[in-house]
């Protein structure tokens, strides 16, 4: 009988590769683990690099060919950057395993090694994200936002060719990729709310697929899987399929979830925030899971009630952001 070999998708840039070396290496630490192979899938996010990401339409911008290779049966499992996968996840598939979260802060980096506060008046300051521009237009209207894509390297290597004075760039991807040092100043949730789920790992499974799935759950990391659990659900609430300058991070204290999450203007002028807790009895998962659900979506419909819809809506219609 021929081995199983388990196919993980993965896409090639050097964080997608981190992160899927990394599951890779811990399915096989488990007793009895097949062998493991990378599949490499170029998605249109990889192809599309002449448009913002806040242009691309959807949140599937890095995920759907991805998708559609293991429903097809070409690849087994898939590895993402949580952050990236649609709160609505493919039919035919599930969200088997999260991994412990890695910071989930922003950083900012910069040729001077200057703070946000310290950098100077109108400092061009590159970044691909609608809800990094709308909250750094809040902490400093006077920055000339610059449209930045390509792989965390890249980026790194235009900013120290003088075209940024600046760039905002996930902690987590740094850390993994051993380049933390180019980091100048942490953003605090505060001043940049983070993404839904950033610093999380997520791995899926054809639903039902139980010869690839059993590797899986042993990963699942459940305080994480918790937290990204509420968050996911705030996004589900008010997205509306459309990406949103919306940042959320929910924290566990015991028997306990805190969620908080900020909506943002385009332009920094208005933001909405909220922030709630949860609690269950017990340490059985479903509880916790159900808990965290049901708080994202009200925290959600308090961000809704007090106007966010209304600051959603500039999104369709974003002003231009400057080209490098």
């Amino acid at each position: 009988m021929t081995e199983r070999i388990l196919r993980i998708g993965t896409r090639a840039s050097a964080l997608a590769l981190w992160q899927a070396h990394r599951v890779a290496d811990l399915i096989r630490a488990q007793p009895g683990a097949p062998a493991v192979q990378l599949v490499h899938i170029k998605t249109e996010g990889d192809l599309r690099t002449d448009i913002p990401l806040w242009a691309a339409g959807g949140r599937a911008f890095f995920t759907r060919e991805i998708d559609r290779a293991q429903l097809a049966g070409e690849v087994d499992i898939a590895v993402h950057s949580l952050k990236d996968l649609s709160t609505l996840i493919a039919d035919g598939l599930e969200l088997a395993a999260v991994l412990e979260r890695e910071d989930p802060r922003d950083a900012l980096l910069t040729r001077q090694g200057t703070s946000l506060r310290d950098l100077p008046q109108g400092a061009r300051v590159g970044t691909s994200s609608l809800r990094r521009r709308a909250f750094l237009l809040r902490a400093r209207p006077d920055l000339t936002l610059v449209e930045l894509r390509g792989n965390v390297p890249t980026r790194i290597e235009r900013l120290e060719q003088g075209k940024y004075d600046a760039i905002v760039l996930a902690t987590a991807g740094l850390k993994r990729l051993d380049l933390a040092a180019h980091i100048a100043a942490h953003l605090e949730p505060a001043v940049m709310p983070p993404a839904v789920s950033q610093g999380a790992i997520g791995v899926c499974a054809r639903a039902g697929d139980e010869p690839a799935l059993q590797w899986l759950r042993v990963l699942d990391h459940a305080a994480t899987r918790v937290a990204v659990t509420a968050e996911r659900a705030l996004l589900r609430r008010v997205e509306g399929g459309c990406q949103v300058p919306l940042g959320a991070l929910a924290i566990i204290n015991g028997d306990g979830l805190s969620l908080s999450a900020s909506v943002c203007a385009l332009d920094g002028s208005s933001s909405i925030d909220c922030e709630d807790q949860a609690r269950w009895a017990g340490e059985a998962a479903q509880p916790a899971l159900a808990a965290a659900a049901a708080l994202g979506v009200r925290v959600g419909e308090q961000l809704l009630a007090r106007g966010a819809a209304g600051i959603i809506a500039q999104q369709r219609a974003p002003a231009t952001v400057e080209l490098p």
